[in-house]
């Protein structure tokens, strides 16, 4: 992982065989980052994304192994608890553009992933919702 700052702009590179979501939160703390969007594209080799079934407030994870293309990576980072949290969503697409996607719990890069993150100034801290059963932004 190699990245330049630019106020409160940061674009990083992730490089094959490191994992995004480990890399983000390396990068974080590094930065002492509090609240940010992200934005990506790259290609992964393997991905689990997840689908969150609101009627059961669980998440059923598909995992994936292969060729693809990011389509899109985007989210959060921000604190829960005062402590590191980050919320990523990821489409990726197959030799045949079948893309598949859903809420990111691990990916791990194939070639590079190029990657953009724009720092807010402030803090949205995070707390677990019983009715939903997320943990969503505390205002």
């Amino acid at each position: 992982m190699e990245y330049r700052r630019f106020n409160n702009t940061i674009v990083l590179r992730i490089d094959k065989g490191e994992e995004i979501l480990e890399s983000i939160k390396s990068l974080a703390l590094k930065e002492n980052i509090k609240l940010a969007n992200v934005n990506a594209l790259g290609a992964v080799g393997e991905f689990t994304v997840g689908v969150f079934k609101t009627q059961e407030k669980k998440y059923y994870a598909n995992e994936f192994k292969g060729d693809f293309e990011i389509v899109s990576l985007t989210g959060t980072i921000n604190t829960m608890n005062g402590e590191f949290y980050s919320h990523l969503h990821m489409s990726a697409g197959d030799d045949k553009g079948q893309v598949f996607g859903g809420h990111l719990n691990k990916a791990i890069v194939s070639a590079t992933c190029e990657m953009v993150i724009n720092i807010i100034d402030g803090t949205v801290d995070r707390e677990y919702n019983e009715e939903i059963g997320l943990n969503l932004f505390k205002f």
